[in-house]
């Protein structure tokens, strides 16, 4: 019994009243308490299990955490989640309103863990005391400057220069150690509740001439602001880590530990980096400013067909707008030297599957390849998961079907999951290798065109995500009136005005 008593010690308590009920001898009762006294009190981990229940403390912030239209999202609560589903307990997620509210609450214990995104060099020059799992992801902080001024080439640079910087990061303590050892004139703002979206913008504006963020959030928004450039890095690469409270036992640690072991060595976190970071490379400064620019000019004349065809096929009409970026950046008189035409691009065997009669009608295009788009997607097998389903039927829309189920077959021959976009990306360049693509049914496809094709697509849903979402109730793209119309193909040197930072962060398709 006493053994017993001392493994689940949370039970001691109960023990202790059914010894009294019992009317036990009071001497060997004396020494049955005083041995239950020595037991251990209950691990963090027993707690948890005991509870049911992981307290998890995060950001808002595009790494982070966010909501979508189909709720709770971001590469920190996706793996917060699998572990928690790891534990067999349910997760309670609490979004610190900044860094602050983050460490007060890891200080004072008030949560099992902390998923911000941040380092351990950051986190313990706030709070020496804090504990940290092994590394899962790495960041790189960067130097920004605005593109046109002169180009900052080393840390010596930025003296004299108006700069702004993220408060309670790592790259805050790296320059107030280069200031106290060598460099005492170099000044900087540190802006304590402002996201990276917003520092970018500053730059974007002019109203500083240098920044530093990190890489990750950088390569996502830097398409939204094309004119605040990465100068160079400003340190060593960073690794991300998880936060536990000071003073706590090892048990969850280690349990987080073995988890991000397990999860790197069975592909859950190359598959989770590649959902959240995988694509947001792909517009570079001049493609990122035009298709802005186009977002104002040329797509609302064709925003309410897309919306139409959006409720008609039950598509994110984002998306279709995307598509037809990616196809003809949405120019209705398109055509290829195949002969491929219209806004949406279609072949003649396509027009006339989708009943299109003049593929030249802005119109009919759209509605045409809104309803391939998702006949091809209800042909895509249910067993895929979203979102590599919608991306494998982009990739399908692309190069056909019969090619992309070629690649996925590919993929299952190399040992890959073939549904697992990121195993299938990998796979569809095979097709343009003989020795490959003689074991496929349909043989030789350029299968590098498909890979570019959904990554583009991928972004420019961000993008007119991020541009649509402080808009009216409608949703509809927010109107430049005022400012300067650049023509059709043309763009002015001036920036098209951007939307106010949004308070939720856009979803990564």
């Amino acid at each position: 019994m006493l053994a017993s008593a001392c493994t689940h010690s949370w039970r001691t308590g109960r023990f202790l009243n059914k010894l009294i009920r019992s009317g036990i001898q009071t001497l060997t009762a004396a020494a049955l308490i005083a041995n239950l006294s020595a037991c251990s009190r209950p691990t963090t981990l027993e707690k948890i299990e005991q509870e049911g229940v992981l307290h998890v403390i995060t950001r808002n912030a595009p790494t982070t955490y966010y909501e979508d239209r189909d709720g709770p999202a971001g590469f920190e609560y996706e793996l917060a989640k699998k572990f928690s589903e790891y534990l067999g307990v349910e997760l309670r997620l609490r979004v610190a309103s900044d860094l602050d509210e983050a460490y007060t609450v890891l200080e004072q214990n008030y949560t099992n863990l902390a998923a911000v995104g941040l380092s351990r060099l950051a986190a313990s020059a706030q709070s020496p005391g804090l504990r940290f799992s092994s590394e899962y992801l790495e960041i790189q902080p960067l130097v920004l400057f605005r593109n046109g001024s002169p180009k900052p080439k080393q840390v010596d640079d930025l003296i004299g220069g108006k700069m702004i910087i993220p408060a309670q990061t790592a790259q805050a303590e790296f320059l107030r150690q280069v200031k106290d050892s060598r460099l005492p004139d170099m000044d900087w703002l540190e802006a304590a509740d402002m996201e990276t979206s917003e520092i970018m913008r500053l730059i974007e504006e002019g109203e500083y001439e240098y920044a530093i963020v990190n890489s990750r959030e950088y390569e996502i928004h830097k398409a939204m602001f094309p004119r605040a450039r990465e100068a160079f890095p400003l340190m060593e690469p960073l690794q991300i880590s998880w936060i536990f409270p000071p003073g706590e036992d090892m048990s969850l640690i280690q349990k987080a530990d073995e988890f991000i072991k397990q999860i790197k060595e069975d592909g859950t976190l190359i598959y989770l980096q590649e959902r959240y970071f995988g694509h947001v490379n792909q517009l570079n400064y001049v493609g990122a400013r035009t298709y802005i620019s186009h977002i104002k000019d040329r797509l609302p004349k064709f925003e309410p067909t897309f919306k139409q065809a959006s409720e008609k096929f039950e598509v994110d009409w984002r998306l279709l707008a995307s598509i037809g970026y990616q196809e003809s950046h949405w120019r209705p008189y398109a055509t290829s030297p195949t002969g491929v035409r219209g806004l949406m691009m279609l072949t003649l065997p396509t027009a006339k599957e989708m009943n299109v009669k003049n593929r030249l009608n802005p119109e009919q295009s759209i509605f045409g390849g809104a309803g391939y788009f998702s006949r091809i997607k209800q042909r895509i097998s249910e067993r895929i998961a979203e979102p590599d389903r919608t991306w494998m039927a982009l990739a399908a829309y692309n190069i056909g079907l019969g090619h992309l189920e070629d690649a996925r077959a590919l993929a299952k021959m190399q040992g890959m999951d073939q549904d697992k976009w990121i195993d299938v990306k990998q796979a569809l360049p095979l097709l343009q290798q003989k020795k490959w693509y003689v074991k496929t049914r349909y043989g030789y496809a350029r299968g590098w065109e498909p890979v570019h094709y959904v990554q583009n697509i991928r972004r420019y849903y961000d993008v007119l995500v991020w541009m649509t979402q402080p808009s009216a109730e409608d949703g509809s793209v927010a109107q430049n009136e005022d400012g300067p119309n650049s023509g059709v193909d043309g763009m002015t040197e001036e920036t098209p005005a951007i939307p106010a930072p949004f308070r939720v962060t856009p979803p990564m398709l």
